[in-house]
């Protein structure tokens, strides 16, 4: 009898030690299965290196000291590199995507994905397929390889395109900047009013004064505080982003409507950058956009958008030069 009780305890132990075991494995796993959903990076310090690749296409951020380096060569948008770790570190699904889906979505569509590796010093923490699409409103659905489950991924609290972020363009990953110069690195500015050439001017420095010319001649003398301060707004012009997302129609049609100026500065050292703004259209009412620009500067083919509140310190008339 007390053989039959020990007996009795000892499978109710065991089954009570498998019970425990069962609930901490449920706990720690996904209703999809962890190996099918662990996209989020869990650093145990920080993560040290992103690699984006797509094809040939291949982009590595990597963390130096205090800096990131784009390819190794350029240092990264501190708010690019800000987003993407948060990014990475707090994905999470948001639903499933079923195989039908996934087909017409993408397999149909031919969407070639991008595949992203995340390190920890040499430590892989999370690796992962990006299919950028325009079927959810996070522009992208991922998978963590090619035969697991297809999941619509989100960053909780942002309701926007994350699929953006994992991009293998360098120039995405650059400063945006247009023009970052010191009063001393500057030459000369021209500015070029299409609408109203008489209001165009130039600035060019002479004997380490700037001095300015244009069409228009006025009785009194141009103010030179207002001169230096134009100058100095050119010591940090930023854009807002690049418009990737163009198609190559809508760029044609953009680069053959009339600009409404041109911006050129030419430094010290001879270098020369040409900026030359469009209004952006809203193409719902067929209106002028307030807010922002189209831009382009002569050393690249790409597009981007500008603010105007980052810009119109610089779309000055001639008029601006002289007391009222």
């Amino acid at each position: 009898m007390i053989r039959n009780l020990y007996l009795k305890n000892s499978l109710l132990a065991f089954l009570l030690i498998l019970s425990v075991a069962a609930v901490l494995l449920l706990r720690n796993r996904s209703p999809f299965g962890r190996d099918q959903t662990s996209f989020a990076a869990e650093p145990a310090e920080g993560i040290t290196r992103i690699e984006i690749s797509s094809g040939e296409k291949n982009l590595l951020l990597e963390k130096k000291g205090e800096k990131w380096l784009v390819n190794g060569k350029h240092e990264a948008r501190s708010s690019g590199i800000s987003f993407i770790g948060h990014t990475v570190t707090g994905i999470r699904i948001k639903s499933p995507v079923s195989p039908g889906l996934f087909e017409e979505l993408i397999s149909e569509q031919k969407t070639e994905p991008l595949k992203v590796r995340i390190y920890e010093n040499r430590k892989l923490l999370s690796s992962f397929l990006v299919y950028k699409t325009n079927s959810n409103i996070y522009g992208n659905i991922m998978k963590i390889n090619e035969r697991s489950k297809p999941f619509i991924v989100h960053l909780p609290g942002f309701e926007g395109d994350i699929g953006s972020v994992f991009s293998t363009s360098e120039l995405y990953w650059l400063p945006f900047t247009l023009f970052r110069l010191l009063p001393s690195e500057i030459e000369s500015v021209e500015f070029e009013n299409i609408s109203d050439p008489q209001s165009s001017f130039s600035i060019q420095r002479q004997n380490n004064l700037f001095v300015l010319s244009g069409e228009l001649n006025y009785e009194a003398a141009w103010d030179t505080s207002r001169v230096r301060r134009y100058i100095s707004y050119f010591t940090q012009v930023p854009f807002e982003n690049w418009a990737f997302d163009l198609d190559e129609e809508e760029r044609r049609k953009i680069l053959k409507r009339e600009p409404i100026c041109n911006i050129s500065v030419r430094e010290t050292t001879g270098a020369r950058l040409k900026l030359t703004l469009w209004e952006m259209t809203d193409q719902a009412t067929g209106l002028n956009d307030s807010d922002r620009l189209w831009g382009k500067t002569d050393n690249r083919e790409e597009l981007f958008i500008l603010r105007y509140f980052d810009i119109d310190p610089l779309l000055k008339k001639i008029s601006y030069f002289y007391p009222e």
